[in-house]
This record gives C-alpha cells, structure tokens and sequence, in this order.
C-alpha cells in the first residue's frame, strides 16, 4: 500500500471510543477519521440514527469534507442521505449497521449512482436478540402473559390453564441467520422447527438446524401446521404482503404471528381481523408498514398483541458485534479479498 493509497474510514454514526480504538488497531495506515461532535447523539445504546437536529454550516462544511475524501464508511450518512453519491464520490465500501438495507439502497438509487461502491450488510448481528424476542413470544402466548398482566392490572384472581411448547409447531419463513437461531431456541423448548428458504441450495435440513426444510413456495403447504409463524425475510418483491387473508385463513385457529422481518410482508388488515375474530392467538410484531405505528393503529390495544417499536434487534452489546464484523472486513479490504455479507442490490439482501 503506497503512501497515496492510504485510505480513509469515516465513521459516520455514533460509535463508543474503544470500538473506534479498535478499527484504528487493524492497520495504522489507515486513516480513522471520527468526529462524534457532528454526529446526532444517540437516544440509546446502538443507536445508528440518532436525535433529530441541524448542524451549524461550519460543521457540515467540515463533515462535508470528511465525505469527500472518504474511502470507506462505517454507515450511511443518513443525514445526507439523497445526496450522498456526489458528497462521497471516493466511498467504495460502505460497512451498514443494519441487515435489511435492501429497499434503502434500492430506493435511493445507490447501486446505479456508486456502482463503484460495495455495500456490505450486518447480516447476522441481530440474529441471537431478535431469535430471543421470538422465544419470548412463544412463551408468553402459550403461558397466558396477557391475561396476566391483565389480571395484575384490574387486581383480579382467577386461575386458568395456559399451555407449553412441547411438541408444538413453529414455522419460519426466512431461515436465514435470524430463522436459524429461532430454531434452535425453538428446539430447547422442544418445539418441532419447519424452516422455509429462498434456495435450498445451502444445506438440509439437519445442517441448518430445523426438522423440515422447503422452498418459499410451499408455504401455503405448512401453514396448516403451525403453531407459531415467525417471519424473519427480508422486504423484497417477492415477500411484498406474503401473508395476507388467504395464508392467515390457512393457520391453525388459535396459531401465533411473530414479525421480526418486515412490516410490509404482511397486509395489516387482514391481520387485525384475524386477531379480532379470534383465528389467531395472538400477535408479537417488531415491524409494521408504517413505522411509527400511527396512533389510530388497532394494534396499540388488541389485547392479544404485543407492539414492539422496531427495537427486537438492538442490544447493548449490538456496537461490539457490528465493530468486529467490520474489522474482519477491513482486513479483508486491505487484503483485497471478498468482503463478508456483500448486498446483493437486485434481490435486496
């Protein structure tokens, strides 16, 4: 690597020091180039987007300028999003801290307007605490948690029988990393795991962790087994509205939605209606299609649905893993070798 060559990582959003010393640890030749005075401040722990605000023109002069010169970025600026092709004309690698870029990158044109620019995903990081959110799910429907805390709320005793996992039925729709963690989660409980894949071409079944393996397709094929329907796929033409009245008609009445993908995968009326008549259990969603999800929202007091604000994912431990994930591809960048978790702008994920 010549002296001219040295490239430089901007880090782009908030990143607690000792993981910027690291990145600055792979190789001292390259230029790590972090400013966390003109970053939003993060509202929480791992957060990539940060608190709404404007930087004075003096600072986005000299953010401006770190753009320009930038070789690589650890995340997308967010704050200049539309623009971001012509503030960064050097950028060839883009590092995201999110898995389900796709629609992002595809939607701000980012493949056509840096088609010199690699954009690899997080693909993976988030798989152990969303596979977590989905296990607590199981257990808090099959062992009655809303009547509970109901119960707790109006200070009213009466008993009542719940269930248990054992030999249950849970169908995941995107066995990816995320659909292989649930799975063996699922397993500890002694949960029967039907995994469902765009190619099967990976590995079987038992490779992958589940007792049955399919293709998408044979969807509506196993939804009459499920127990519980955990949907972890990426926002794709091909998962645009996937569950709608006709797949939920087709689960078992009593059956759980899980959504740890997105929200668009599934048509939300149809949803609430089956959740309201009864067909389904219950209904845990991380995601929706418009997100906040508007007040007017019936899902905010169905009483068998639990509404998390897309936050199944994020963990405060999520920084950690995302800094080691880019120091191994880093490495991999200077080598000149692949890069891990490449996107794949045409299938958007």
């Amino acid at each position: 690597m010549t002296e001219a060559s040295r490239p430089t990582l901007l880090v782009a959003s908030y990143l607690e020091p000792e993981h910027v010393a690291r990145i600055r640890e792979v190789d001292p030749r390259v230029d790590v180039v972090y400013e966390p005075g003109l970053l939003p401040a993060p509202r929480y722990a791992a957060d990539h987007i940060g608190r709404p605000g404007a930087r004075s023109p003096e600072d986005e002069a000299r953010w401006r300028s770190h753009l320009a010169r930038a070789d690589v970025m650890f995340d997308f600026d967010y704050t200049n999003d539309a623009a971001l092709p012509e503030l960064a004309p050097r950028v060839r690698w883009i590092q995201a801290t999110s898995a389900g870029i796709g629609p992002f990158v595809k939607g701000r044109r980012y493949d056509e307007r840096m088609p010199n620019t690699v954009f690899t995903t997080a693909r993976g990081v988030h798989a152990r605490p969303l596979a977590e959110f989905c296990a607590m799910a199981m257990l808090a429907t099959s062992r009655g948690l809303f009547r509970m805390l109901d119960g707790q709320r109006r200070r009213h005793w009466e008993r009542f029988a719940g269930s248990d996992l054992l030999g249950r039925t849970v169908v995941i729709f995107g066995h990816g990393a995320i659909g292989r963690e649930v799975a063996r989660l699922a397993a500890a409980f002694g949960l029967r795991t039907i995994g469902l894949k765009r190619e099967l071409g990976g590995g079987d079944a038992r490779s992958l962790g589940v007792d049955e393996l399919h293709a998408t397709g044979a969807l509506r094929d196993v939804l009459p087994r499920a127990d519980f329907l955990v949907l972890a796929a990426p926002h794709t033409p091909e998962t645009e509205g996937v569950i709608g009245r006709a797949e939920l008609a087709l689960l078992p009445r009593g059956a759980v939605l899980v959504n740890v993908g997105r929200g668009a995968l599934v048509d939300e009326p149809a949803l609430v209606d089956a959740l309201r008549s009864g067909h389904l259990g219950g209904a845990a969603l991380d995601v929706f299609r418009e997100e906040p999800l508007p007040a007017e929202s019936p899902l905010w007091t169905l009483p068998n649905v639990l509404v998390s604000p897309h936050s199944a994912s994020t963990s405060d431990r999520e920084n950690a893993l995302i800094t080691d994930l880019l120091c191994r591809n880093l490495r991999r960048f200077l080598a000149g070798e692949p890069l891990l978790n490449i996107l794949d702008p045409d299938r958007q994920y």
